[in-house]
């Protein structure tokens, strides 16, 4: 990493600055812990200062013996040899500081065979953060291609290892990693600090090469909702005494405000500063607009992109290159140039001011100084800008087991369960296990399988539990088939537990058969024969009887004659019943109605007494309300 264009001479942009406000730069070394292991009597925990290159094992550690490379041994040139403890552990390589690069050293012990180097202080000072060299392409040779771990020691605790080992102890040491990034929940908040400037060597390359193979990875992470991604850009702002000068108004927007220095390092020839600080703005206004329209993740396609087609290299890092970029990935172009506003005015752009606000440290943030600078949930990431390497310390910002399964995949992490169970609880016969695998290792939980939950440690014992168990290898209880017959010590009427069913005995996991002949349970009764059979018996009684399980008696089965005989017996006598009281309510119901109507045709026509003829037909009344009452 470095500094941006540390090597400018320009006199006027050693006058910039990013203290903004009058706060002093700050600047946070992020550690991994160190542990004795052995000797009992030297375990302790110390702090390791994580080197700014190569590859930190974040979310995991690594437990290897101490090999010093010996006084005078500064790992400035090759080893010649492989480093190899006593026992077959990885090798931790211990290094003195001085007389060349830190990566240099760490570079010659990966190459004599060291799982991970210390490099032991020479001074009694506060730990530093380890960095790669400042624009050397001696170094572009070998940086790219460290990848073990690597951490600054201070000096008193690497003195004590190193008497330790020249007593002849074997010393013992955990590296670990697993607390450097915080993980507090199921989404991780990371940022990357970069600029557009594609001139600036090495460097620039790194970090461009780094968005483009991470451009798959980060769009998933965002897609899924995993991970919230912002892009940040430096700039510099220019002291009143220079903002009517060439230099700034060639290198800086809105008046001198907001800066960047030139990227060939000659005000004369090529871009100017002020191409970088628009451009970057852009940028910013890009991710702005598109997650407005929760798309996000476009602007690692717009960089991508924009890197292709409109590179400084080849003359074509223009607006209007850009804008038909944007165009090309349905961006609106009117609100990305609202957003930008009017470089020349002389007024804030509240996108930059918030930029340079965001550069001073936070909470346990340092200041950002160095581009490019990834930060993982507030804390700087340590190490190169590598695809994996960046990928694996994202996934360690995750709470366990919350992780997505990018963060599962073989290339950064080891399924600890593939290894005799990760030690938890197994049933190999229904193929259900407690472990879990997780980024940071394995846990031990009691599963849920097609909706039954499982209750139990998760190391010794897991029992599934509540409705429909049973359908999930019995419960866990004793279940067997014979000729046929399947019978279960697993009940779905009870949550939990096995029980053997009837005609069996034992605890339940295992069950066998009761010979109720044998032990006089059950066929007892005079004349009885008893024959066990698996799960039951059968009871035969002596002549024509038949044998009542429920009371282990024999009846007679002429009774059942008796029984048939007093029934039709009874049926009949219903039968009778129900017809004669039918008859009863049918002339019962005749007669009310003949009564009925006489004594309503009674109040309308004279009665027999008084014997009235019609004098139209000469006929009785009477004889007329026979008839109707006939009708």
């Amino acid at each position: 990493m470095c500094l941006i264009h540390k090597g400018a001479t320009l006199a006027l942009f050693l006058a910039l600055t990013m203290v903004v406000n009058g706060v002093f730069g700050r600047f946070i070394v992020e550690k991994s812990s160190v542990t004795i292991l052995n000797p009992l009597a030297m375990r302790s925990k110390h702090d390791a200062a994580i080197a700014n290159f190569g590859v930190p094992n974040y979310g995991g550690y690594i437990i290897g013996s101490v090999v010093y490379a010996g006084k005078g041994a500064y790992g400035c040139d090759s080893f010649d040899k492989t480093f190899k403890p006593k026992f077959p552990r990885p090798t931790i390589l211990i290094i003195d500081r001085g007389e060349c690069y830190f990566a240099l050293k760490v570079w010659n012990g990966q190459q004599s065979g060291a799982a991970a180097v210390l490099v032991a202080d020479n001074v009694d000072e506060p730990l530093i953060t380890m960095d790669s060299p400042e624009e050397s392409k001696e170094a572009d040779d070998f940086i790219e291609k460290l990848n073990i771990p690597s951490a600054l020691i201070d000096f008193s605790f690497a003195n004590t290892i190193k008497q330790a080992l020249k007593k002849g102890e074997e010393i013992v040491l955990k590296i670990d990693w697993s607390e450097s990034l915080p993980h507090p929940d199921e989404r991780v908040e990371y940022e990357l600090w970069t600029n557009t400037n594609d001139e600036c060597g090495a460097r620039c390359d790194e970090q461009m090469n780094f968005v483009k193979n991470f451009k798959g990875h980060a769009q998933i992470l965002e897609k899924g909702g995993y991970s919230l991604f912002t892009p940040h850009y430096i700039t510099w702002f220019c002291p009143k005494d220079y903002v009517s000068s060439n230099q700034c108004k060639s290198q800086c927007i809105n008046q001198g405000r907001y800066c960047a220095p030139d990227p060939e390092q000659d005000f004369g020839d090529g871009y100017d500063g002020k191409d970088i600080v628009f451009e970057n703005l852009r940028q910013l206004c890009v991710h702005k607009v598109a997650k407005e329209s929760n798309r996000s993740w476009v602007w690692w396609d717009y960089v991508t992109d924009f890197h292709i087609r409109c590179s400084m290299k080849e003359k074509k890092y223009s607006k209007e290159c850009a804008e038909r970029v944007v165009e090309s990935l349905g961006l609106p172009l009117d609100k990305i140039k609202k957003c930008i506003g009017d470089p020349e005015a002389n007024v804030e752009n509240e996108v930059l001011k918030s930029e340079q606000s965001l550069q001073v440290g936070q909470g346990d943030r340092g200041d950002v100084t160095i581009l490019p600078t990834l930060i993982i949930n507030n804390a700087q990431y340590r190490g190169k800008l590598e695809r994996n390497a960046v990928l694996k310390a994202i996934c360690s910002g995750f709470k366990e087991r919350t992780e997505p399964g990018i963060c599962l995949s073989g290339d950064i992490e080891t399924n600890e369960c593939l290894e005799a169970n990760g030690g938890c609880w197994q049933d190999k016969k229904s193929n259900v296990t407690a472990c879990k695998d997780t980024f940071r290792g394995r846990v031990c939980e009691c599963p849920v399988v097609n909706g039954v939950q499982y209750k139990g440690d998760g190391y010794t014992s897991c029992e599934p539990y509540g409705p429909a168990r049973c359908s999930i290898n019995q419960g866990g209880c004793w279940s067997e088939t014979k000729k046929g017959l399947t019978y279960s010590a697993c009940s779905n009427s009870e949550a939990s537990g096995c029980r053997c069913p009837q005609g069996f005995k034992r605890d339940g996991l295992k069950c066998e058969d009761i010979d109720e002949c044998k032990e006089q349970s059950a066929c007892q009764c005079d004349g009885c024969k008893c024959k066990n059979n698996w799960g039951s018996f059968e009871c035969k009684c002596s002549g024509n009887r038949l044998y009542m399980k429920e009371q282990d008696t024999c009846i007679e089965r002429s009774g059942s004659r008796v029984g048939w005989f007093l029934t039709f017996v009874i049926l009949a006598a219903v039968a009778s019943i129900c017809v004669g009281g039918y008859v009863f309510y049918k002339y019962r119901l005749r007669s009310y109605m003949d009564s009925e109507i006489m004594a309503i045709m009674s109040q309308y026509m004279p009665l027999e007494s008084q014997n009235t003829n019609d004098p139209m037909t000469g006929e009785s009344q009477q004889q007329q309300l026979r008839l109707t009452s006939a009708a």
